[in-house]
């Protein structure tokens, strides 16, 4: 042992505090392994400690909203760290050389031997799909990116005003919203948002996942305003189109007769043909947030997508709620028949003879298949794929006509 290597034992012998006898038969090994778990606190022999001393800290508790440093320093941090990871991905340029490197060695040969050519043939498949591939990939990180920036509270979702803030930046960079007029903005705004939420937040949290966001196809909607020439039957079609943000904010106007901005029950009787049952529309002013009895541009919207949704899950949850009279989590003969009564007297209304309700339900029964034959949950709804069907006979007249009558409507659809 150097003298070097003895000066350095005998100092951390002292700082141990025990005479240098106690401790001569230590391997330098030993000593410094001691030494590491003494400046550690994790004697493993000292049995009185806590778990707390020894478990490393993962949480760490949000700043509070009035500690104004902390929080700066907390977006700065954020900032900086997302900026470094926006860095790290490929830019315009480089995916350019990538893509002049794969076209340059695809390339089939002229002399190649037909044997060869099938070959070659997967390859071109390949390169297409890793084109693609490596664009969708970018596209997440960046879109992933983009939306971290508004997560005010950086634990990776977005509450509604965050999701507000995004959409109305976002706005001027889509040019078929250019013929917005900005006094339209928080409207338009209001209604994306509502889509975003209504399927992506179906406990109503008031927050969503970034990673839900990305994973669902509304963002692909939203940045498909992008293209300039986008034909009018997909702008239609689009929830985030101006066209249809224009219907829908057009249609709450003309429902709105007394023009006090809210919808009371009569007003919301008009709605689509004006045959939704007045049991059904009871209900919706029963279980949705209003004010004063009144319902709001907001609740309307979810009313919306619920309606023009049927076969989603997220609006048969919303649909069946209203159905569960009871408050009991399914839907029992006491339940549909509550509904169907309404049904009966609209068609009693027009002078027609009314289908018996034992029929009807057993026709539903034998729809749904559900696992308990007294009631239906909506669990039971969506496994089946018949719940539009199924809330069409007990909440509208139109859609219970059109149950009725599906053969003869198949029959001059396919004359047609």
């Amino acid at each position: 042992m150097s003298q070097d290597e003895e000066r350095l034992r005998a100092c951390a012998i002292k700082l141990q505090g025990q005479p240098l006898d106690d401790n001569s038969g230590k391997t330098d090994e030993q000593l410094l392994t001691e030494e590491y778990i003494r400046l550690k606190g994790k004697d493993n022999d000292n049995k009185t400690h806590s778990s707390r001393n020894t478990i490393p800290r993962f949480y760490y508790k949000l700043p509070d909203e009035d500690d104004i440093v902390m929080q700066k320093l907390r977006e700065e941090s954020r900032a900086l760290l997302l900026q470094r990871k926006s860095q790290e991905l490929l830019d315009n340029n480089e995916l350019q050389g990538l893509w002049y490197i794969l076209d340059k060695y695809h390339t089939l040969s002229s002399n190649g031997e037909d044997k060869l050519r099938g070959f070659y043939e997967s390859i071109l498949r390949m390169w297409a799909q890793m084109q693609f591939s490596i664009l969708l990939l970018v596209w997440m990180h960046q879109t992933r990116i983009g939306l971290s920036l508004y997560d005010v509270t950086g634990q990776g979702y977005l509450r509604e005003p965050d999701l507000e803030n995004y959409i109305l930046e976002l706005i001027p960079t889509l040019p078929q919203l250019s013929g917005l007029e900005k006094s339209f903005y928080s409207f338009y705004v209001c209604t994306a948002v509502r889509k975003f939420f209504f399927f992506l937040d179906s406990m109503r949290t008031g927050r969503i996942k970034i990673v839900d966001i990305l994973n669902c196809t509304f963002l692909d909607e939203l940045l498909e305003l992008r293209d300039e020439d986008l034909p009018q039957e997909r702008q239609n079609a689009n929830w985030f189109s101006a066209t249809s943000a224009l219907r829908v904010y057009g249609q709450y106007l003309n429902l709105d007769t007394d023009h006090n901005g809210m919808l009371s029950r009569d007003e919301l009787s008009k709605y689509g043909t004006g045959t939704l049952t007045n049991v059904f529309l009871d209900r919706v002013f029963q279980e949705c947030l209003t004010y004063e009895g009144e319902m709001d541009y907001k609740a309307y919207l979810d009313f919306v997508l619920a309606m023009e949704n049927r076969g989603e899950p997220q609006a048969l949850q919303y649909i069946f709620r209203l159905l569960d009279v009871q408050g009991v989590g399914r839907l029992n003969i006491f339940a549909l028949n509550y509904f169907f009564k309404a049904i009966q007297e609209q068609v009693r209304i027009l002078g027609q003879q009314p289908v018996h309700f034992e029929d009807v339900k057993d026709e539903i029964f034998d729809m749904v298949k559900p696992l308990n034959p007294l009631w239906i949950t909506l669990q039971d709804l969506i496994d089946s794929c018949q719940g539009e069907v199924v809330t069409n006979i007990l909440i509208d007249l139109n859609g219970f006509w059109n149950y009725e009558n599906r053969e003869m409507l198949m029959a001059e659809s396919a004359a047609d």
